[in-house]
């Protein structure tokens, strides 16, 4: 049996470590890519607002909804098609992300939706009496303003992203996830199993306080 200390096992939870940094970046960037303007449509193009679309901003919305709604294991198995014809398979890192980038672009969409809405409407309506089209007031006022609540947003997503990173080791997603299965479980090894808890609870805990440094350092009101 291997041990936890020994180079194989080392070398183990180094290139496992390696795939869930690999697998929440990239779920992370294209989440955001995608969740960002859907957010920014969906805070803005309810009727009588910046990009009215009423109708349009129902059907995304329950879009959205139901993405949100579904438990991630299950949005896992039951997009394995997809995920096939993506990435050409359904087991591994790269698969991994696929489903990972559909359960983050949602909920980046609702966060970035409600950062926007907490945005003062009196910087709106000033942006709009000095002449500023809609999209100078959501690059302008709009985005910069709810920066700080969009910053705390994403580090939540972060943090989700790396236990639903974990959890598609179950399913032979690799990472930390898998080797804590794989190792921790099925070879009963309950020492590697808690080298993985600990090593995912410093990995959020990290990313926590970068967060909240960020959004601090981006809040106007800190710096008065």
């Amino acid at each position: 049996m291997l041990e936890i200390f020994s180079p194989q096992m080392l070398n183990l939870f180094w290139n496992s470590l390696v795939q869930t940094f690999h697998m929440v970046l990239v779920s992370g960037i294209v989440g955001t890519a995608i969740g960002l303007p859907l957010g920014v449509f969906l805070a803005t193009s309810q009727k009588g607002e910046l990009f009215a679309a009423p109708a349009l901003n129902a059907i995304l919305g329950l879009i959205v909804n139901a993405a949100r709604s579904t438990p991630f294991i299950i949005l896992v198995v039951a997009i394995v098609p997809l995920t096939r014809f993506i990435a050409g398979t359904s087991i591994g890192t790269t698969a991994a992300i696929v489903p990972l980038t559909i359960a983050a672009a949602p909920f980046i969409a609702r966060i970035i939706e409600g950062a926007i809405r907490g945005v003062d409407r009196g910087l709106i309506e000033a942006a709009r009496s000095m002449g500023a089209s809609p999209l100078q007031i959501v690059q302008k006022v709009l985005l910069p303003e709810a920066l700080p609540a969009i910053t705390l947003g994403l580090t939540l997503t972060i943090v989700s992203l790396i236990g639903f990173s974990a959890m598609v080791g179950a399913v032979g997603g690799g990472g930390l996830g898998d080797l804590g299965i794989r190792f921790g479980y099925q070879r009963f090894m309950p020492d590697v199993m808690l080298a993985v808890v600990l090593v995912l609870i410093v990995i959020v805990q990290s990313v926590q306080s970068l967060g909240d440094f960020l959004a601090n350092r981006f809040d106007k009101r800190s710096r008065h």
